[in-house]
């Protein structure tokens, strides 16, 4: 696909669920649409410091909710005293090696985002890892429910097959070329693989459960392998290299579709999704106006984004919009007024 300069990707305001909402990261929030760091936001700071002693920093036993942010922890221990611990923040530490947790047995909740940790071990039920080379020592985690990896290492999908019971999974902004190895997460309904260099929507046929999949920022060429997400209610697929919208057939519950920033030339094989209420189609090749007839089934749409296709240079864009979909509230970033 063609670049676009940091600055046109400022001027798209639409926030494309590239990631999960409660992912929480603050890097990737610097981050423009297509990966790219903003130079206007601050960098990260350096990781040359000394790791203070445990014994500096003082933990309240009754503290259920715990924040060790920027503390400069070079290493788990001495956490014993936390009994009533449910959520642990390490964020933005020194920690090389997860340890030294098995006595936290409330613990549902450990964030470790932005530390030097290369590897997944020595876990009981948690929920957050991060800067991992490979998913790996996770057997254990058989309850949690939402699995955080967001901005790690990780070059494939694997060792998930006890996740049972998960229902949300982040692993975007990786090094992941193949969708794989997901059929046993029977469960879970939202995935989340932006930003990472996967090349064919695959291996998605055991998730009937799914209602989210964000797949932004890859290198994806066909809408395709989707037949079984029966229940899929939200599909982001913008920033790709797609040229035909296809392949949707069985996904009639779709509410929210986002093909913005692809090669695609025409608004085709979306009649049938009546439910839909997001359209996002911005930064594309679109210069017929027939072609918004195909949306004319949705009659709870409320959203159009058709900015920067052909069709915008029409000095009656926004009316023609109004008048071919009078559902609609929102043309991209701007309310309707009546």
């Amino acid at each position: 696909m063609a670049s676009r300069s940091i600055g046109e990707l400022h001027e798209m305001e639409v926030d494309r669920r590239g990631e999960s909402e409660e992912s929480g990261d603050d890097d990737a929030r610097r981050r423009s649409i297509n990966g790219d760091v903003d130079p206007n936001q601050p960098t990260n700071t350096s990781k040359e410091e000394s790791p203070v002693d445990m014994d500096t920093i003082t933990l309240d036993p009754e503290e259920e909710d715990v924040d060790l942010i920027h503390c400069r922890i070079g290493k788990i221990e001495g956490l014993e005293v936390l009994q009533k611990a449910k959520t642990l923040s390490l964020r933005q530490n020194l920690i090389k090696k997860i340890e030294n947790l098995d006595s936290l047995t409330l613990l549902r909740e450990l964030d470790l985002y932005d530390n030097q940790v290369r590897k997944l071990e020595n876990l009981f039920p948690h929920k957050e890892h991060s800067f991992n080379e490979k998913v790996e020592g996770l057997e254990q985690l058989t309850q949690v429910k939402k699995l955080f990896l967001l901005h790690n290492k990780i070059s494939s999908i694997a060792n998930l097959d006890h996740f049972t019971s998960l229902e949300m999974l982040e692993l975007g902004s990786n090094r992941i070329r193949v969708i794989e190895n997901l059929d046993t997460l029977s469960s879970l309904q939202s995935l989340f693989l932006g930003t990472n260099k996967i090349t064919k929507l695959q291996n998605l046929d055991g998730l009937h459960s799914l209602t989210v999949l964000s797949i932004q920022s890859n290198r994806i060429t066909k809408i395709e392998g989707l037949q079984n997400l029966v229940n899929l209610q939200e599909l982001y697929l913008s920033h790709n290299g797609i040229e035909v919208i296809e392949g949707l057939e069985n996904n009639k519950k779709l509410t929210t579709l986002d093909i913005a920033a692809n090669r695609i030339k025409k608004i085709e094989n979306v009649s049938h999704l009546t439910e839909l209420q997001e359209f996002w189609m911005n930064d594309n090749q679109i210069d017929n106006w027939s072609d918004l007839d195909e949306l004319k089934n949705a009659k709870s749409l409320e959203t159009v984004y058709l900015e920067r296709n052909p069709i915008q240079k029409d000095p009656q864009y926004r009316r023609k919009i109004m008048l071919a979909l009078p559902s609609v509230r929102q043309i991209d970033a701007t309310f309707i007024r009546f």
